[in-house]
C-alpha cells in the first residue's frame, strides 16, 4: 500500500474541518451575534443608538446664520443712456466725372475749395461747339426776324396764313438746334451738383481725360453725420428728434439729433443703423473720424451700485441679491440703465429691497441670514462719499 505524503494528509484534514463548520450553521451568525450583544448591552444600560445622536435637522437649525451687510441706497431718475461706437461721415458725399472726352481747359477750382451749387469745377476744350452754339443763335435771330415780317404782312392780308405757320414752324427748328448744340456744350462742363467742399482733384489743367472719368470729389459736411449700429434691445428707447452726445476721438464733444434710424436689421449683427446729424458750419469735424455715440433715452427710476454687488443668480441672470422682511435670501435680475464711472445705474430693482453688499457670494436664494446695516465706511467705499451723503 503506498505511504500518503503529508501535504495531501493536511489537505484532507482542513477540507473536512471546514465542512463540518458550514453545517453548524455558525458562519452566518458571527456579526449578527456580536450586533445582538452590544445591542443587549444599551437596552440594560437604558440607552438607544439614535438617543445618542442629535438630529440631522437640529444640527442644522443650531448652526449660526451666517451674517450679511445690507443697504437701501436712495433712489433717482435717471436717463437710459445707450452707448454705441460710430464714426462720422459726410451728409453728402459726389464723385464727379466728365460726360464726354477731352481736353481740360479750365479748373477753377482746388482741394479745400467751398462751392456752391451750380459753380464751375472743370471745362473742357469746345471750339467747334462752341462755334455750333454760335451759329444756332444766329439762326434763330434769322427765323424770328422772317415770321415777324411774315406776321405784318399776314395783318394786312398780303400774306397767305400757310406761309405764316411755315415761318412759325422754322423758328421752332432753329431753337431746337440751339438747345442740341447747347446741350453738347453743356457735357464739357462739370458743375458742383450742392454746397460743399471740394476734398479731392485727381487730375491738373491740360491733361487729357476720357468720358467717365473721374475729376473731382465733394463733400457736403454741414451737417456731418455720426452713424452707428444700435442693438435691437435698444431700439425701443430711440425715436427720431431725440438729442445725442457724441464724443470724438480727440476727446471733442458735440451734440446732435437723431434724423434717422434703419428698420432692416443687419443679417450678421442684428443691429440697426443709427444716424446723427451735428451741425458743423465750418466744417471741423471731418469725415471718418472715429466717434463714441450716446443717446439719452426715456428717464426711469433706478439706483446706483457699485460693480462688485452684481452677482450670478441660480439661472446665469445677471442681477443683485437682497434679503426680504423675514430675512430670507431673494435675488432680483437687473436692467441696466447706465454705467457710469462711480457705478452701475440699474433699474428693475423694488423699492422696499435690502441689498446685500458684502456676503452676496457666500449666501444663495432662500437661505436664511442674519442681515446688519452696512457702516458708514463701506457704504463709502462702495457706493462713493456723494452716494453715502444722501443716505
Amino acid at each position: 500500500m503506498p505511504r500518503i505524503r503529508f501535504h495531501k494528509l493536511a489537505a484532507v484534514v482542513v477540507l473536512v474541518g471546514f465542512a463540518a463548520w458550514m453545517l453548524t450553521g455558525e458562519f452566518s451568525s458571527v456579526g449578527s451575534v456580536a450586533a445582538n450583544k452590544a445591542k443587549a448591552a444599551e437596552v440594560e444600560q437604558g440607552k438607544t443608538p439614535d438617543a445618542s445622536k442629535p438630529k440631522t435637522g437640529e444640527a442644522e437649525s443650531k448652526a449660526p446664520l451666517r451674517t450679511v451687510a445690507v443697504v437701501m441706497p436712495p433712489r433717482k431718475t435717471y436717463a437710459r443712456a445707450i452707448r454705441i461706437s460710430g464714426l462720422t461721415e459726410a451728409d453728402k458725399r459726389a464723385v464727379l466725372a466728365t460726360r464726354v472726352g477731352g481736353v481740360i481747359e479750365k479748373l477753377p477750382v482746388k482741394q479745400g475749395d467751398h462751392v456752391k451749387t451750380g459753380d464751375l469745377v472743370l471745362m473742357l476744350a469746345a471750339e467747334e461747339k462752341i462755334s455750333m452754339v454760335n451759329n444756332a443763335k444766329q439762326l434763330v435771330a434769322q427765323r424770328q426776324a422772317e415770321l415777324d415780317a411774315s406776321e405784318r404782312l399776314a395783318k394786312t392780308g398780303n400774306l397767305p396764313k400757310l406761309q405764316l405757320d411755315t415761318a412759325r414752324s422754322n423758328l421752332t427748328l432753329a431753337q431746337s438746334q440751339l438747345d442740341t448744340a447747347q446741350a453738347e456744350l453743356d457735357r464739357n462742363e462739370v458743375k458742383a451738383p450742392f454746397d460743399g467742399v471740394i476734398d479731392r482733384v485727381p487730375v491738373e489743367l491740360g491733361s487729357s481725360v476720357m468720358q467717365g472719368g473721374e475729376v473731382a470729389t465733394i463733400l457736403k459736411l454741414d451737417p456731418v453725420i455720426a452713424r452707428g449700429e444700435i442693438s435691437e434691445r435698444d431700439l425701443r428707447y430711440v425715436k427720431i428728434g431725440d438729442e445725442a452726445d457724441v464724443r470724438m476721438v480727440n476727446d471733442q464733444t458735440v451734440k446732435g439729433t437723431v434724423r434717422y434710424i434703419s428698420r432692416d436689421a443687419s443679417s450678421a449683427t442684428r443691429t440697426f443703423r443709427v444716424e446723427i446729424a451735428i451741425p458743423n458750419p465750418d466744417g471741423t469735424i471731418p469725415a471718418g473720424m472715429t466717434a463714441e455715440i450716446a443717446l439719452s433715452a426715456l428717464p426711469t427710476d433706478a439706483i446706483l451700485l457699485p460693480r462688485s454687488v452684481v452677482t450670478l443668480g441660480d439661472k446665469g441672470d445677471l442681477g443683485i441679491r437682497a434679503v426680504d422682511k423675514d430675512n430670507k435670501v431673494v435675488f432680483f435680475p437687473i436692467d441696466l440703465v447706465d454705467d457710469t464711472p462711480t457705478g452701475l445705474v440699474l433699474g428693475g430693482i423694488p423699492a422696499e429691497a435690502r441689498i446685500i453688499v458684502a456676503g452676496q457670494e457666500l449666501v444663495k436664494e432662500g437661505e436664511m441670514v442674519k442681515a446688519v446695516d452696512a457702516d458708514q465706511a463701506t457704504i463709502k467705499k462702495l457706493l462713493g462719499e456723494a452716494t453715502a451723503g444722501t443716505q
